[in-house]
């Protein structure tokens, strides 16, 4: 008489041998293990400057042409001035870069030559100095005091009301105070100049020194580009009327992260 368990597990290991066997002549597929989705990648952020606001872009163009720069800025036309006032840009030469000194005297350290500076201020307040004028192309000097300061203004590049009326209207404090105090839209210049030149585009004023018009153009746009501000139709015609004689005027570069919100 057979053992019923032996029976059970004879039973068994043939059907294991007969699955064996029917494996043996098939191709197993393993299933593909879920596809990671690609990282999402994030521009980085120079190291000091804030992100930029939602819906409020800010390109640090540091690379290209400026005709290259001039095609990706949105054409508009120009917005009403009114509310328009300087202190929308917020308190006059801010110290933005937290050096200890204003920009007005930053500017003038950095555009003068020769420059003396008034002992126990920490090297911030420029005395006197040297301007190789680019509006004129001829040298100025810089005396502080009354009467004599003014010979030589921070021009605002492109200037506070035509950015207000170019996009600033719908930008918060902080951008408008980090526009007003950003040293690539800041120049030291003649004031007789800068007075003539008052708010006027490329479209109404360029610089009577046609050798640095390039340059000139090239900073408001790079300005422009950075901050998201618009330009007119003539704006743009008259920019790329200049820039059609320098096609490769390289952008001017950021001189150090502005905080912008």
């Amino acid at each position: 008489m057979q053992h019923p368990g032996r029976t059970r597990t004879a039973a068994l290991a043939a059907t294991l041998v007969a699955a064996s066997a029917a494996l043996a002549g098939c191709e197993v597929t393993l299933a593909e293990p879920p596809a990671t989705p690609p990282p999402t990648l994030v521009e980085p952020t120079a190291p000091g400057t804030a992100p930029p606001a939602a819906g409020e872009p800010v390109v640090d163009v540091v690379e290209g042409t400026a005709l290259a720069a001039l095609d990706t800025l949105e054409v508009k036309g120009r917005a009403p001035r009114t509310g328009y006032s300087r202190d929308e840009f917020g308190p006059r030469w801010a110290d933005t870069d937290r050096n200890g000194c204003d920009t007005r005297n930053d500017i003038l350290r950095r555009d003068l030559d020769d420059v003396e500076l008034r002992p126990g201020t920490r090297d911030c307040v420029v005395l006197s100095g040297t301007l190789a004028e680019p509006y004129s192309g001829e040298p100025v000097q810089f005396l502080r005091g009354q009467g004599t300061s003014s010979l030589v203004q921070i021009d605002h590049v492109v200037a506070l009301s035509d950015a207000w009326q170019k996009g600033a209207q719908q930008w918060t404090p902080e951008r408008r105070l980090a526009f007003a105090n950003d040293p690539l839209n800041l120049l030291a210049v003649d004031g007789t100049l800068n007075q003539r030149k008052g708010d006027g585009d490329a479209a109404t004023w360029l610089p009577p020194n046609k050798g640095f018009r390039c340059e000139y153009v090239a900073r408001q746009v790079a300005v422009k580009a950075k901050y998201g501000a618009w330009v007119t139709v003539a704006e743009r015609d008259a920019v790329a009327g200049v820039l059609k004689d320098c096609p490769e005027q390289p952008l001017p570069v950021s001189e150090h992260p502005v905080e912008v919100g």
